[in-house]
């Protein structure tokens, strides 16, 4: 009876040891799964400071690139302008050379014209002048 009461008690004891371990475990697990539940909670927070950095500063870059491109565009535009108004003068200044060519050919083809018209007249007129002495030769 004595082995029995010793075997009951290391039974009890072992039973005993086993429940305390299993609730070591069950501390540690619940430890283990706080200490995580920090950590995520952690992280959570630091990668939502970090996104939030992030987004001011792409933000701002976006903001940056748009003052830049209109600047871009509004001296494109302005060189456009200037260019267009070079263009203008040149355009004009090669019209006022064209008229000046037309009009010195122009002034070429009358004087000509009026010579050919003068040697003609004088022509003609010669040749009346030879009729009405013949006709008047012929009258006498």
């Amino acid at each position: 009876m004595k082995q029995f009461f010793r075997m009951s008690m290391m039974a009890a004891l072992l039973l005993g040891l086993a429940a305390f371990a299993y609730s070591q475990v069950g501390t540690d697990v619940k430890k283990a799964a706080d200490d995580t539940g920090k950590a995520t909670d952690k992280a959570a927070k630091d990668t939502g400071h970090a996104t939030k950095k992030a987004a001011a500063k792409t933000g701002e870059t976006t903001e940056t690139a748009a003052k830049d491109t209109a600047k871009a565009t509004d001296k494109a535009a302005k060189d456009t302008g200037k260019a267009t108004k070079t263009v203008a003068k040149d355009t004009g200044k090669a019209t006022e050379k064209a008229a000046d060519k037309t009009g010195d050919a122009t002034k070429t083809a009358a004087k000509d014209t009026g010579h050919g018209i003068k040697k003609g007249t004088k022509a003609v007129g010669h040749g009346v002048k030879k009729g009405a002495e013949k006709t008047e030769d012929v009258a006498k």
